[in-house]
């Protein structure tokens, strides 16, 4: 089942509040020639039973003209915020205040990124420490948040950003060029740390770190002439350790799920597919879900097999995953209770069946005659019963 927001949107992201609640946030270019603003940003509620979005939206903000158009979004992991890159006003941060019924939000300027020009990569690391943005024109920086101290301001990083990503423990950056090159920085003191190997032919263009906190990988899509791949490292040495065909034509996005338990790859064409990391095996497949238009962004749902994904010409949309269903916490004491009492029930059984260990009918009346034969007869009167006294 599908939702759909509508509209010509640039860029979409989940927004991950309590409760296992989930919002999105989506960045829109008006066409309207009378509207005052180009372009909105605005956050719908997300209802997992239906799996849609709100058809309106719970919060809507106006750029202003002179920002330009939004261009890509990150969400901070409280999601008490979010930052917005634009073609002509650099990063703007948005502070989300109220609930569901009263949500508002306000706007704050980042110095560090204030006139930055376009921004086409921003990333949080996930625990919220650093916030990464690469530019159009190939500068890196790497912030520490929420301080928005300055650690890497590297100037010619890339020839100009394709994507990037931070590690599990925040403790590295992989970035991606449009020259087909990709680079691993440390985010503690920014230092790059190695330029990824690749052949002559190869181009590397999207970049993903593994997140099940058990497989240290890296996964690159690998363009080879007119064949692409996925290619997977090991970032403990950072060599390449196999690849495989998955998406079978060249991906715009890729996303990996929160619980690292998925990867899912969206098509210039309008495809997804979503691959089960564990056996790198396709689970779900979309074909022409944006009808010939190439995705711009996808991302799975923090709580649910959902994914949200955007275009110029399809909007936002919310696609339920077809996908092996998650065991849930109650499920799992359900399993263990039912356990117990089949466990009991076994037990009670065995005891009132068995003819051993506790229930000894033939030996216990045995033992009965002869502990009567030892006392005598319990009615009988005779005072010698138990033989002569020896006084």
């Amino acid at each position: 089942m599908e939702g759909e927001a509508g509209g010509s949107v640039s860029c979409g992201s989940w927004i991950r509040r309590p409760e296992n609640v989930n919002w999105v946030v989506l960045a829109r270019v008006m066409t309207r020639p009378t509207s005052s603003s180009s372009s909105v940003i605005e956050i719908f509620s997300f209802d997992p039973n239906t799996t849609s979005l709100s058809s309106s939206p719970l919060a809507r903000h106006e750029l202003e003209e002179s920002d330009g158009d939004p261009i890509t979004i990150a969400v901070h992991p409280s999601g008490d915020c979010f930052v917005c890159s634009t073609t002509n006003g650099g990063c703007k941060l948005f502070e989300l205040y109220g609930q569901e019924t009263h949500l508002q939000l306000s706007t704050k300027e980042l110095p560090p990124l204030l006139d930055a020009g376009p921004q086409k990569c921003l990333a949080f690391s996930v625990d919220g420490s650093r916030f990464a943005a690469g530019g159009v024109d190939g500068r890196l920086r790497i912030l520490e948040w929420p301080t928005l101290r300055i650690i890497v301001d590297e100037v010619r990083a890339h020839k100009s950003f394709r994507d990037m990503d931070f590690s599990l423990d925040s403790e590295f950056l992989a970035s991606t060029s449009t020259d087909g090159s990709a680079r691993i920085w440390k985010t503690e003191d920014g230092v790059p740390l190695m330029t990824l190997a690749r052949n002559s032919d190869e181009k590397i263009e999207l970049c993903r770190f593994s997140k099940d906190g058990t497989k240290p990988f890296l996964f690159c899509t690998v363009q080879r002439g007119d064949k692409a791949v996925t290619a997977v490292y090991d970032i403990s040495t950072w060599n390449k350790i196999g690849h495989k065909r998955l998406l079978g034509k060249p991906a715009s996005v890729m996303s990996v799920s929160l619980d690292g338990k998925y990867l899912a790859l969206g098509s210039k064409d309008g495809d997804i597919c979503v691959v089960e990391v564990k056996k790198m095996e396709i689970s779900h497949w979309n074909k022409r879900l944006h009808l010939g238009t190439s995705i711009a962004s996808l991302e799975f749902c923090p709580s649910q097999r959902v994914v949200l994904t955007t275009s110029s010409q399809r909007g936002g949309m919310v696609t339920k995953l077809n996908v092996p269903a998650d065991w849930k916490e109650w499920q799992i004491y359900l399993l263990l209770l039912g356990l117990f009492l089949a466990s009991a029930v076994v037990f009670y059984i065995f005891f009132e069946k068995s003819d051993s260990f506790w229930n000894f009918p033939i030996v216990r009346e045995q033992t009965r005659r002869n502990i009567d034969s030892f006392l005598g007869d319990a009615q009988s009167d005779d005072p010698n019963v138990f033989g002569p006294l020896d006084m």
